[in-house]
């Protein structure tokens, strides 16, 4: 039978990426008690508005078909978070809703490029971004990410990397999986590469409220980037509300008027129920963002502290986010090998580096979604793993 040829192109770059995570779920399912930290996914409960004002609209009728931009309340929300944020007029020509960053990824990627063109990404990367690039025909050009660096994208090494087929630069800050937040200083530096080569960036911002320090910087507010920035970014984390699946795409009005027809052949639209209450939600400050964040940053002191003197394994203190990022390469494993042995030996499950990129391959990531103590037992299973593979390297030497 014929299959379009995307199929092939995304093959191994779905599910696949979540191996370990799937195993630990089937082994949980078995009977098998599994401490579970690879997902970022909020453990707090979503802003309270959000459950009042979907059931308030629900009562209200509000179940209709949608446009294909978004609900008025919901343009008029952003517009106003948008230009307060930027100090530059932003309205709802320059804004596209949509259910959730993964699908504005996806319209964004496909209305930019198409096979035979290039899409740079700092690597280590989120596990999607590969196959949103390649699901339009493009490729992907890593842009090496050093642990030396903080994993902060340097403007020389971006610089490196551009091939003449390359046309966007997809960015994370603050990123995934490592925790690293550009300054507006370094964003300046690599959007003055980006305009030398005319290249689009892609700025996913969806973890904006969760740094432990210092200010936020968007390519999007700088008035020289701005006219060929596309922000993505939605209420999954910086409202507890990923299963709302409630996102958007900022950027120049004619971008989004060509994104437009690209969303609405996807969509047409996203429910009105969730867009209100997405609406009510962002015109104030977020109800959990500042516990969460407090949360995280302490738990990720504690995961840094418990692992500070385990042999085999270095992890530094992210910037912000949900994850910490440990190098694993002095065990003599690398990050998918440690995770399974890992979930194997003390049944803790995290994500092998390699599901975020080559150049992250012997790492693991951690995440900081569960309570303190189940942070500080994470540490000392992790230092427990290590310790016997440091015994049988020992053993064997004998």
């Amino acid at each position: 039978m014929h299959y379009a040829r995307i199929s092939d192109r995304l093959g191994g770059l779905g599910s696949d990426k979540w191996a370990v995570h799937l195993k630990a779920r089937a082994m949980k399912e078995a009977g098998t008690p599994i401490l579970e930290l690879t997902i970022g996914e909020p453990d707090v409960d979503p802003d309270p508005i959000l459950a009042d004002v979907v059931a308030s609209a629900l009562a209200e009728g509000r179940i209709g078909y949608s446009n294909g931009r978004g609900e008025p309340s919901l343009l008029d929300a952003l517009s106003k978070r948008y230009t307060a944020r930027t100090g530059r007029p932003v309205g709802p020509e320059n804004i596209v809703c949509f259910p959730g960053t993964q699908t504005a990824l996806f319209a964004v990627m496909l209305t930019l490029v198409e096979a035979g063109d290039a899409v740079l990404v700092g690597d280590p990367l989120y596990a999607t971004y590969e196959g949103v690039i390649r699901s339009t025909g493009a490729v992907m050009v890593p842009v090496p990410l050093k642990p030396e660096d903080g994993f902060h994208m340097r403007a020389d090494i971006l610089e490196q990397a551009i091939t003449p087929n390359a046309h966007v630069l997809l960015l994370n800050t603050p990123h995934n999986p490592t925790g690293a937040v550009l300054t507006a200083e370094e964003l300046a530096a690599i959007g003055a590469v980006c305009r030398r080569h005319d290249l689009w960036i892609i700025a996913d911002e969806v973890y904006e409220e969760l740094i432990f320090g210092g200010d936020f910087a968007s390519p999007l507010d700088n008035e020289v980037l701005a006219a060929r920035t596309i922000s993505v970014s939605s209420i999954s984390k910086s409202h507890a509300a990923p299963g709302f699946r409630s996102g958007w795409a900022v950027g120049p009005a004619e971008f989004c008027a060509r994104l437009l027809p690209v969303a609405e052949t996807m969509l047409f639209g996203n429910q009105p129920f969730i867009a209100d209450a997405t609406a009510a939600a962002i015109e104030r400050p977020s109800g959990v963002s500042t516990a969460l964040r407090a949360s995280l940053k302490r738990r990720a002191a504690l995961l840094v502290d418990g692992l500070s003197s385990v042999p085999g394994i270095a992890c530094a203190m992210p910037e912000a986010g949900m994850f910490a990022f440990a190098d694993v390469s002095a065990s003599g494993l690398s990050g998918e090998a440690f995770a399974l042995g890992l979930l194997e030996a003390q049944h803790l499950a995290v994500m092998p580096g390699s599901s975020f990129g080559a150049e992250a391959d012997s790492f693991i990531r951690i995440s900081l979604t569960v309570p303190d103590a189940d942070i500080v037992e994470a540490a000392r299973r992790i230092g427990h793993f290590a310790a016997s593979l440091t015994s049988r390297k020992t053993a064997a030497g004998a």
